[in-house]
């Protein structure tokens, strides 16, 4: 197979732009791997021997690690996965099984594993409130212990070192947007903290080999994303509203709805990350006070309302409803009335629940050429068409 032009079983996604034959690929094998035993591999670029990378993916079965693993291997490059599957998904990557270019390896991050790579995209860690709270612990040593073995690992190979950290780092933000710069409010000993100082010492430490050992660092600071994949039970807003509103169930909503999150589409975060790993530092970096070895945000600068987001979920699941030929639920309301069949069910707020969140993208936009493509309704509308697909299948 000598090239990647050969797609016509691939469909474009909303939203996503066709200029490289990539995109369609990546956007609709969330839905191809349902049918891999009886279907072909995607085709995948073919790569001289200087342009191939072997590259290790930690965490790369859970749901940004598992896009991310689609997208290296259809450009060509050899692709390692490191799952523990505490909250991955063999499914997620079992689309890859068997290719020649793919090895998923059962592995802890806070063992050491002694392999050659190229590069190495540090994912590892429960993302997911509801999981890191329970698992406080765990959470704390992927974070530090983990970190400490890949960046140990990138030292004796010399592979180029991506982390991704959060924008929990900057914790219950006092300004907004959030530059890099911004130092943080941080409750160190509430519940979040396992996660939230979790991140910043893998921070540290990344810095720390970046100053002491020269290693390649990068660090992207990941702002809420959402898409296929998503594990429905995760306990994050975007999962949540969408899998009770196609299940015709109340609507949480924390607080009073007030406050506000951007939300980036997974296609958009896998381009910012390739872009962070692969970018050299520009002609006129010695003319800023950041480089490629500074933290990024990574994430949609467009913010909406915890409440507002409750009327689109509403509004992208009755156009679904339509197309079945099933009832509107209508708009949404905290009652329910004639007109409207969503219910909000108002719940108090989690402790250290930050009030806004919304990135400052400027570095992204200067140093990658970089930011978000995908409009927040064409990004609700695959992801609720990947659980509906899961609905009836029984999947949920």
């Amino acid at each position: 197979m000598s090239s990647i032009s050969s797609i016509d079983n691939f469909l474009v996604a909303p939203g996503t732009s066709t200029s490289d034959p990539l995109e369609p690929q990546a956007a609709r094998l969330y839905v191809q791997h349902e049918r891999v035993k009886t279907e072909p591999f995607p085709p995948v670029r073919v790569l001289s021997p200087q342009d191939r990378k072997r590259i290790l993916v930690t965490g790369g079965a859970g749901f940004v690690g598992s896009h991310l693993v689609d997208r290296l291997m259809l450009m060509g490059h050899d692709v390692l996965v490191l799952d523990n599957f505490f909250t991955g998904q063999k499914s997620n990557v079992s689309h890859w099984i068997g290719h020649p270019n793919f090895e998923l390896v059962r592995h802890d991050v806070v063992n050491p594993i002694l392999v050659e790579v190229d590069q190495v995209y540090h994912l590892a860690c429960p993302a997911s409130p509801p999981f890191y709270q329970a698992n406080q612990i765990k959470t704390i040593k992927t974070n530090f212990m983990g970190t400490s073995n890949m960046l140990g690992l990138a030292k004796r190979t010399k592979a180029r070192f991506l982390l991704a950290s959060t924008s929990e780092v900057y914790g219950d933000p006092d300004v907004s947007p959030q530059k890099e710069t911004y130092n943080g409010n941080v409750n160190q000993t509430g519940p979040r903290a396992c996660y939230d100082e979790g991140k910043r010492v893998a921070e540290t430490l990344a810095y720390g080999y970046l100053y002491q050992d020269k290693v390649d660092v990068r660090v992207a600071r990941i702002f809420n994303s959402y898409g296929p994949r998503m594990n429905p039970f995760d306990g994050r807003v975007m999962s949540n509203f969408l899998l009770q509103a196609l299940r015709g169930e109340p609507v949480t909503v924390y607080g009073d709805g007030s406050q506000t999150r951007s939300f980036c589409f997974v296609h958009d975060l896998i381009d910012g990350l390739i872009a962070l790993m692969n970018a050299d530092d520009n002609e006129d970096s010695a003319e800023r006070d950041y480089n490629i070895h500074s933290p990024v945000n990574l994430g949609s600068e467009h913010e909406f309302s915890i409440r507002s987001l409750v009327d689109e979920v509403a509004s992208v699941v009755d156009e679904l409803r339509q197309q079945d030929g099933q009832e509107r639920l209508g708009a949404a309301s905290p009652e329910g009335n004639a007109k409207s069949t969503v219910k909000i069910n108002y719940l108090p707020m989690p402790v250290d629940d930050p009030r806004q969140r919304r990135p400052d993208t400027t570095r992204a936009k200067e140093l990658l050429g970089w930011q978000p493509q995908w409009s927040l309704r064409a990004g609700l509308k695959e992801m609720a068409r990947f659980y509906l697909q899961q609905i009836k299948s029984g999947a949920l």
